[in-house]
């Protein structure tokens, strides 16, 4: 299947739109004993957040705000371990199951801005793009098919083209990246794709413009 991609904007973000709500903050106020905060509004309730987390140790505040966004997949240990690697490490770049570092990266970003630097800075691309299936190409347009024509536009040297060159030559299936890009939107003509600075930086995209053909794993 033959894209045409062109590139409108990429960008280097150190933290996401909407990633956290009103309510997160409100609910980790009242898990950092500050209950009952009176305000709606979402930058007076992140300062009072930071002003909050500011008591606690770093490994403390961790593995609170861990606890609360991460419960579901993470057991008491290996939240308890998690937050002391997050001062050691890039645990949002690092971390074996791919599927989480979105949130790894949004809490790791909350610390990092509450502390003022003590835990890692990591960052994330946003690219602004126009994708236009050719001939019989698939209309509808999937994280894989994406992921596998902006391969085509990156440099030799990438983490994506070393570590799942069979996933993107079609010898197997790409279940990853459904992980790997964190997040797709569609906005009339253009979509916009979110994803960790790790997987892709703006400095390794090689041009604008390209066309590109990309193949797809079958089952035997």
């Amino acid at each position: 299947m033959k894209y045409v991609i062109k590139i409108h904007k990429i960008a280097t973000v150190d933290e996401l739109e909407n990633a956290w709500s009103i309510e997160d903050y409100k609910q980790l106020l009242e898990r950092f004993d500050f209950p009952d905060a009176q305000s709606n509004n979402l930058n007076e309730l992140q300062e009072l957040l930071f002003m909050a987390i500011a008591d606690y140790e770093t490994n403390e505040a961790a593995a609170i705000v861990l606890d609360y966004r991460l419960s579901d997949h993470l057991n008491e240990g290996q939240i308890e371990q998690l937050s002391h690697e997050m001062l050691l490490d890039k645990i949002s770049e690092e971390y074996p199951e791919i599927n989480l570092h979105n949130e790894l990266f949004n809490i790791n970003q909350l610390l990092y801005k509450a502390y003022n630097g003590k835990f890692h800075n990591t960052k994330a691309t946003v690219v602004d793009f126009e994708i236009t299936p050719l001939a019989n190409a698939d209309k509808t347009i999937t994280k894989e098919i994406v992921l596998k024509c902006f391969a085509k536009n990156l440099d030799s040297h990438n983490v994506i083209i070393r570590l799942f060159s069979d996933q993107l030559n079609a010898k197997e299936a790409f279940e990853e990246a459904n992980d790997v890009i964190w997040d797709l939107q569609k906005n009339d003509a253009t979509y916009r794709m979110t994803t960790s600075d790790y997987w892709m930086s703006k400095d390794e995209f090689l041009n604008e413009e390209l066309e590109c053909k990309i193949e797809f794993f079958e089952e035997e």
